[in-house]
């Protein structure tokens, strides 16, 4: 029960963002199979969208700083809510046009790419305001004005997150039998316009729930003025298509993001920088895991037969495990060192990988005459497994962030550590990328298949484990 104790009506606002980002999942079965169909993108090129997907977050400082010294229209939170829910519902829009046909200014696949950054745009923006909001709704005073005692306000800040964590779990898992059975049973565009009651939810929130904050201070121009000029420079790489333009903006991003970081963090102790460096080295090498790619999941459509309420299912089965898992564990999680976490997250991960082996082998087919358990049955246990896995592993990171947020900059301080550790996703994307340019997946082409899986699950562990091992003891 102490999730529940720790609520307080104040959090209300930023957990229904958090939920909001997670519903947003209705869509994703649609989108999954209007992709495999309607468009001409291979796996590879989805990787290499992955990783432009993902840009935005690692540019949240500038978010962050618009959030923490720029009203808009007089309005540090709840404006920049209202602008985040108009980008997702404009991308979902492009896509309906784009699957129904009545929006056709451009190819579908250009419509879908433009869309798809519209949404993730939208969503880095309300993101960046939570994260903001997760922190202040934190009370430093007693009601008779004394400060609280810091190891209850870090405790309460742990917890904050532990809620967030759980809010976006639960958004994940009210849609997600919903989004398979949705998908099959209507139209791709259809679904697509469903999805727009989503941004009302956070939308919702901002408007019934005071949620401004009393902070201000000027903006920092060499924050602002460098990130947008390196949004800039994104932008511009990304439209010329200049060679190598994806990994020459992860060195770029890589040494913005350290720049800044280090310029918030001029005026924290030594001891406490030292601990967040090494912590962030750990995380940053768990979450640089490179991926299998679309390519497994067209293989599991057409060589095992999964249709749209299948995948529902399976969705519907992981958010119920992993939301189940980030309450249940929350409180013991928060009490353990980052290090112990990230290390048994990893053997764990490499361990429950096994199902997708069997799958991608069709061993499947054995195990079907042996023991009565199929390629679905299979799927299903690899579901339940793996859920958990996910929605842990960001809680120690996130309390670690909230504790050492300094007053006036705690957008810009939580924008800027997310990016960095969202850098480590698009350095997982480049290596997805690269692996499925080693290992050739198409529709229907699936040789290359079992030795891709296999890359992916020796990478996943070896990499992190080694850099556990090596910096893991510096973390307390």
């Amino acid at each position: 029960m102490t999730p529940v104790k720790a609520f307080r009506p104040a959090y209300l606002p930023l957990l229904m963002v958090y939920f909001a980002y997670g519903a947003l999942g209705i869509t994703a079965v649609a989108d999954s199979f209007w992709v495999k169909r309607a468009l001409t993108l291979t796996p590879q090129d989805l990787a290499s969208l992955g990783v432009w997907l993902t840009l935005p977050w690692t540019i949240k400082m500038v978010f962050g700083e618009l959030v923490d010294a720029v009203p808009l229209l007089g309005s540090q939170r709840r404006a920049y809510v209202f602008l985040g829910a108009g980008l997702v519902a404009a991308g979902l829009l492009l896509l309906a046009g784009a699957a129904g046909g009545w929006i056709t200014f451009a190819p579908p696949d250009s419509i879908y790419v433009l869309a798809s950054l519209m949404t993730v745009t939208g969503i880095v923006l309300q993101d960046v305001v939570a994260d903001a909001m997760s922190t202040e709704v934190v009370a430093r005073q007693n009601a008779d004005g004394t400060p609280r005692d810091k190891a209850a306000v870090d405790r309460d800040l742990g917890m904050v997150q532990v809620l967030g964590r759980l809010a976006l779990s639960l958004g994940i898992f009210s849609v997600a039998w919903l989004a398979g059975y949705l998908a099959q049973v209507l139209s791709y565009e259809t679904v697509f316009l469903i999805g727009l009651v989503v941004p009302l939810i956070s939308v919702t929130g901002a408007l019934f729930v005071r949620l401004e904050t009393s902070e201000s201070r000027p903006v920092d121009w060499r924050l602002l003025g460098g990130g947008l000029a390196f949004g800039i420079v994104v932008s511009l790489l990304g439209v010329t298509g200049v060679p190598f333009n994806q990994e020459f903006i992860f060195v770029v991003s890589m040494t913005v993001i350290v720049l800044m970081l280090r310029r918030v963090t001029a005026g924290t102790g030594s001891e406490t920088r030292r601990r967040i460096f090494y912590a962030a080295v750990v995380i940053f090498a768990f979450r640089a895991s490179p991926g299998i790619g679309a390519g497994y999941q067209w293989f599991t459509i057409d060589r095992l037969g999964f249709d749209e309420a299948f995948f529902g299912v399976l969705q519907q089965i992981g958010a119920g495990i992993g939301l189940a898992a980030a309450w249940l564990l929350s409180d013991s999680i928060t009490r353990q060192p980052v290090a112990r976490v990230m290390l048994w997250l990893t053997i764990l991960g490499a361990v429950l990988a096994v199902p997708n082996l069997i799958l991608v082998h069709e061993a499947h087919q054995w195990t079907q005459q042996t023991f009565g358990i199929g390629a679905r049955q299979i799927a299903i246990l690899d579901a339940a497994a793996q859920s958990p896995l996910l929605h842990v592993s960001m809680i120690p990171m996130l309390t670690l962030i909230a504790i050492y947020a300094p007053p006036g900059h705690r957008a810009t301080w939580f924008a800027l550590m997310a990016s960095l550790m969202n850098m480590a996703l698009v350095a997982g994307q480049l290596v997805t990328k690269y692996l499925n340019m080693i290992f050739r997946i198409d529709r229907g082409v699936y040789d290359a298949l079992p030795a891709l899986t296999w890359s992916v699950l020796i990478l996943g562990l070896v990499v992190p484990l080694a850099v556990i091992l090596r910096y893991g003891r510096w973390i307390r």
